[in-house]
C-alpha cells in the first residue's frame, strides 16, 4: 500500500487567509457531512479553500473558491505564500477522500484583506446563493489560533500560513 499512496499525485488547490481590518482571519465551520476525512467535530473549523480548475490562474481559483464558500468578493490581495504547502490525507481515508484519486493537496496560498461590510458573507448560501454550502457557521479569529482548530492531518500546513502571513495579521 504504501508504494500505491507514493504514486498517487496531489490536487491541486488554494487557500484563502481573509483578514478583516482588525487583523482577524476569517475560519468557517465544515459542515459535518463534507465526506471521511471530517469526522472529527472537534477539529471543524477551517479557512477557505479548493480545488484549482484546468488552466486556471491560482489566485483566480483563490478568489472563486471564496465567492463559493463565502459570498465575499469584497477583497484586496495582501500577499502570497512563496512556496506550495502539501498535506496528505489519512491512511484510512485513501480510495474514498477527495474523489479516491489523490494521495493529499498541494496548496497555494494567499492573503486577502476583507473590504466589504460583513453582511456580504453568507456560507449558508454562498456564491449568490448558487452553490451548495460547505459550511455551516463563520466567525473571525486569531491568526495563531488556527493550528488548533484545523483537523491534524492538515495542522502543518496551517503552521506554515501562520508563519507566512504573520506580518500581515496586522492591519495596515
Amino acid at each position: 500500500m504504501a508504494r500505491d499512496i507514493a504514486n498517487m499525485p496531489y490536487r491541486l488547490c488554494v487557500g484563502v487567509a481573509l483578514f478583516n481590518a482588525e487583523g482577524r482571519v476569517f475560519v468557517a465551520r465544515r459542515r459535518p457531512d463534507k465526506g471521511p476525512e471530517y469526522r472529527d467535530p472537534v477539529y471543524e473549523w477551517q479557512m477557505p479553500q479548493g480545488g484549482i480548475d484546468p488552466g486556471e490562474d491560482p489566485y483566480n481559483a483563490a478568489l472563486r473558491e471564496l465567492y463559493e464558500e463565502t459570498n465575499v468578493r469584497s477583497t484586496r490581495l495582501i500577499a502570497e505564500a512563496s512556496e506550495w504547502f502539501n498535506y496528505d490525507l489519512p491512511v484510512d481515508t485513501l480510495g474514498k477522500a477527495l474523489k479516491g484519486r489523490y494521495r493529499g493537496q498541494t496548496q497555494k496560498w494567499f492573503a486577502l484583506r476583507f473590504t466589504g461590510d460583513e453582511r456580504e458573507i453568507n456560507v449558508v448560501a454562498p456564491g449568490g446563493g448558487k452553490h451548495k454550502p460547505e459550511f455551516v457557521d463563520w466567525r473571525w479569529e486569531r491568526l495563531e489560533r488556527l493550528p488548533e482548530l484545523i483537523i491534524p492531518f492538515k495542522r502543518g500546513v496551517y503552521e506554515r500560513v501562520v508563519e507566512a502571513f504573520s506580518p500581515h495579521a496586522a492591519t495596515d
